[in-house]
């Protein structure tokens, strides 16, 4: 209820484990995890129980509302009964990606601070200056991308592009840009605002990170019915800001980065707007129907190699 375990630790979202039935299990028992056909885990059932569902999605996403992408998840398609205890790792389920555990990234970390990027879209021009900002910004740092990759909500890139995207733009930037890392995070992104930015500073930190980024709306999503956002612009900002001492991370956040031409480029929207300079835009909507039709999309925007691969999908790389 208050983003606390029984322990009183910090932690954002439940995990949960639902069944469609209590039917055959009982505590005490012991359950057999797999995935894709391996197993992967033992489950030491210790409660089996019916949530209330409406409380969950109150507490959690602020709103009970079907409206919201992820509550609709919970009371429509997932079980009605959950299972908790002990878990007992066996082996890491093999996704269709290449994936690293936290030790593993670790280990691959320089020392020094490491500035973590959460992202569940491609990468395009404007977001990766805003990384060559925060990687300027925290001095001798590393910038560590690392993007969710599991579904996250209707309308979104496939987990299967965006690897490609980001596998792309790696090799693009690699040369001029040493001090960034990328890895991948097999996780669904639940939409839930301010709780969610919690999660992902306490994922982050086991993935050797020392700050956050979180910027405008982070983890935010809008009624499905009337497009009204469900969090404020900066709750998710403001919650980790809160936060941030207790889980040992630093919270850092940059303006949007706004395209003024080919001699400035990129430069933070304050800026812009202080010399007024006009912003030269290209909404989403147009970028996906250029996209569809086949016309030029202009380098200041995205990537081509990254814009080469969402061509090549096409609608198939919607979820």
């Amino acid at each position: 209820k208050d983003m606390r375990l029984p322990s009183k630790e910090l932690f954002g979202l439940p995990v949960t484990f639902d069944v469609p039935s209590s039917a055959g299990v009982k505590t005490g028992d012991k359950i057999l995890l797999k995935w894709d056909g391996k197993d992967v885990a033992v489950l030491e059932a210790e409660s089996v129980f019916k949530p209330n569902k409406v409380v969950e999605a109150k507490k959690c996403y602020g709103t009970s509302s079907l409206e919201h992408p992820t509550v609709h998840s919970l009371i429509a398609e997932l079980g009605d009964v959950y299972i908790g205890g002990k878990l007992h790792g066996i082996s890491s389920p093999a996704f269709k990606y290449q994936t690293q555990t936290p030790a593993e990234v670790r280990a691959n970390l320089p020392p020094g601070d490491v500035v973590a990027f959460q992202n569940r879209n491609p990468i395009h021009r404007a977001h990766f200056e805003l990384l060559v900002c925060a990687q300027k910004d925290v001095a001798g740092c590393t910038l560590l991308v690392h993007p969710t990759c599991g579904p996250t909500q209707p309308g979104d890139i496939d987990g299967i592009v965006r690897i490609q995207t980001y596998e792309a733009l790696r090799k693009e930037t690699e040369q001029q840009y040493p001090m960034f890392r990328w890895a991948y995070l097999p996780y669904s992104m639940k939409m839930a605002g301010p709780r969610e930015a919690i999660q992902h500073m306490i994922i982050r930190k086991n993935y050797g990170a020392t700050h956050f980024i979180i910027g405008r709306d982070m983890a935010g999503t809008k009624s499905t019915i009337d497009g009204e956002d469900f969090y404020g612009a900066y709750d998710a900002q403001e919650t980790g800001k809160k936060h941030e001492a207790e889980l040992g991370m630093k919270v850092t956040h940059y303006e949007n980065m706004v395209y003024v031409g080919p001699e400035e480029g990129y430069v933070q929207e304050s800026v812009a707007k202080k010399a007024g300079k006009k912003v030269v835009k290209l909404s989403g909507t147009e970028f996906r129907r250029r996209l569809r039709a086949g016309e030029e999309i202009p380098e200041w925007f995205a990537f081509k190699p990254v814009v080469d691969i969402l061509r090549k999908d096409g609608d198939s790389a919607l979820c």
